[in-house]
């Protein structure tokens, strides 16, 4: 792969599409590549004259919205490390991974500020509001004072006009860092990815030239979800910036009431979303219909006929135009897929993550294997660990450009995620068939994806739990499109301390509302159940999680 500069490719494309719209908020403002290129130059103005250096880290924690863009883009291109925080973290989250990434800047939401505090972030020099970019909290007088004479000195180092002549962004290198993107938010469990310049590229290379070549400025993407995650960033924003396309940030929690409704009215061009998203349409559109019709539907040549109606009705719900909807982030429901293939939906099957930023294996609608995870994404190599990689599942290890450069001051998670010929180690279970498709045969790492696109560690909510009276072990797992935490309560314990099964379980129910008090709410907890003995566990004593899951 040759490398070309990101940030060149950017300030190429907002140069050549300056008059076209570059990101909007849904039902809100929408900003040319003209006014994005403005806004970046004041922020590079404010950076530089509150002593920002390059490769200075720049957090970014608010709800997806336009702003949000420009404060990632103008990081980059000034040549400051991006460091986007999910906006659903609790405040203590936040605090430690602004201090973590050792940020020195923070963009965040006026709601999220309320709940913060500048004294237990030191390392901040300025507060930024997102939506207005005043300074909410500046480390010093002269700091503060750089906002209030901001469109003064914009004025004087564009003394005549500013044009796309003017934009001169940071040229960066292969293996530089752009941006450290946490697994999650709490302290003993979070990991910053640390993705190079190479990465991004490759990931752009790969949507250009192998996803979607169909798309062209002045096209249309639909931003659902999280862009404080590398697949939301990558495909529902950054790719877009650097051909001239149009962004529709959502700015509301993406539920399918609007997000149909948004695709209804934007007609988006691509599509890029997790599975739950077709999932629900599938249940409570389709699925009645099929139930009721399941006679008629046993005849051929009815069959094709109501097929072909059920994939217009499908995919005209979701827009009309687009090319493909490309799906990832979790297993898709097999029943779900097996029908969308039948009846010949435009849908497709990802596999990445974030520490691959996060493309790992695609393939096109047209091309793919129903249960698979497509093939080798371009620029990537994929090998399975055993003895028989057709037959028998091993762990799933890739290399290429996409890959990381590791966890940010975290040694031993790098040196453990490397095989010794530095291969990346997944931790996911896979096996390839004859033809290179990837099929995933379980997930030894335990994430579950939440609603919305979020990731949820539920050893994280378990250590909530665990600290709990009478709790001798918990497992959240997922059940039914929500989280349940199973617990084998001390009923030893209780029983001396004069307290009966039922008891026992009844006062521990009552736990619910405060373990939820302390978890972000996309990994709130549904119900408790209660076990009746202890987990089976391997010779290592873990609990082996699999025999426990419901999905």
């Amino acid at each position: 792969m040759e490398f070309k500069s990101v940030n060149k490719i950017l300030e190429k494309s907002i140069r050549d599409h300056w008059d076209f719209p570059a990101l909007s908020n849904y039902q809100g403002v929408t900003l040319s590549y003209r006014d994005v290129a403005r806004r970046i130059a004041k922020l590079h103005i404010a950076f530089e004259q509150c002593g920002l250096q390059k490769g200075d880290k720049v957090a970014i924690c608010s709800r997806n919205q336009a702003n949000w863009g420009v404060s990632f883009l103008a990081a980059l291109t000034y040549g400051a490390v991006a460091v986007p925080i999910l906006h659903e973290f609790k405040a203590g989250n936040i605090h430690y991974l602004v201090n973590h990434s050792e940020a020195r800047v923070l963009f965040v939401d006026d709601v999220i500020w309320e709940g913060l505090s500048a004294e237990e972030m030191p390392g901040l020099r300025v507060v930024v509001q997102i939506n207005t970019f005043k300074f909410l909290y500046a480390q010093n007088e002269e700091y503060a004072a750089v906002r209030e004479h901001l469109n003064e000195s914009f004025g004087k180092k564009y003394p005549n006009s500013f044009g796309p002549e003017d934009l001169d962004y940071y040229e960066d290198s292969a293996e530089e860092l752009a941006l450290i993107n946490y697994t999650s938010g709490t302290s003993g469990f979070s990991k910053g990815v640390m993705i190079p310049y190479r990465a991004l590229y490759s990931n752009i290379e790969f949507a250009i030239k192998d996803a979607e070549p169909q798309l062209r400025a002045g096209m249309n993407c639909v931003s659902m979800l999280p862009t404080a995650h590398m697949y939301g960033m990558m495909f529902e924003f950054f790719f877009e910036m650097t051909i001239g396309m149009h962004v529709h940030f959502l700015t509301r929690v993406p539920s399918p009431k609007i997000i149909m409704q948004a695709f209804a009215e934007i007609h988006p061009d691509i599509i890029i979303a997790v599975p739950l998203i077709i999932e629900k349409v599938y249940k409570s559109k389709l699925k009645p219909i099929i139930d009721k019709n399941k006679m008629i539907m046993s005849i051929p040549i009815l069959d094709k006929v109501i097929a072909k109606k059920f994939c217009t009705e499908l995919t005209n719900s979701f827009g009309g135009k687009f090319e493909e909807v490309i799906l990832g982030g979790a297993a898709f429901n097999p029943e779900v897929e097996k029908f969308l293939n039948k009846i010949g939906f435009h849908y497709t099957v990802g596999y990445g993550m974030t520490e691959c930023a996060p493309i790992i294996g695609y393939a096109h609608w047209d091309k793919v294997k129903v249960g698979s995870a497509g093939r080798a994404a371009m620029n990537m190599q994929i090998r399975i660990d055993s003895p028989d990689p057709r037959n028998i599942p091993g762990e799933v290890q890739v290399a290429g450009p996409n890959v990381c450069l590791g966890y940010y001051k975290n040694e031993t998670a790098t040196r453990d995620s490397f095989t010794s010929d530095g291969w990346f180690k997944t931790g996911d279970m896979g096996i390839i068939d004859e033809d290179g498709y990837l099929f995933l045969r379980g997930r030894s790492k335990c994430m579950i994806l939440g609603p919305s696109g979020q990731n949820i560690y539920p050893e994280e909510l378990e250590a909530v739990i665990n600290n709990y009276n009478y709790v001798v072990e918990s497992l959240v797992i997922e059940d039914d499109g929500g989280l349940t935490a199973l617990i084998y309560p001390d009923y030893h314990q209780g029983e001396l301390d004069g307290l009966t099964r039922k008891d026992l379980e009844s006062r521990m129910s009552d736990y619910l509302v405060s373990i939820n008090q302390q978890i972000p709410n996309y990994a709130q907890i549904k119900k408790i159940e209660f076990m009746p003995e202890d987990f089976e566990r391997t010779p290592k004593k873990s609990i082996k999680r699999y025999l426990y899951q419901r999905k």
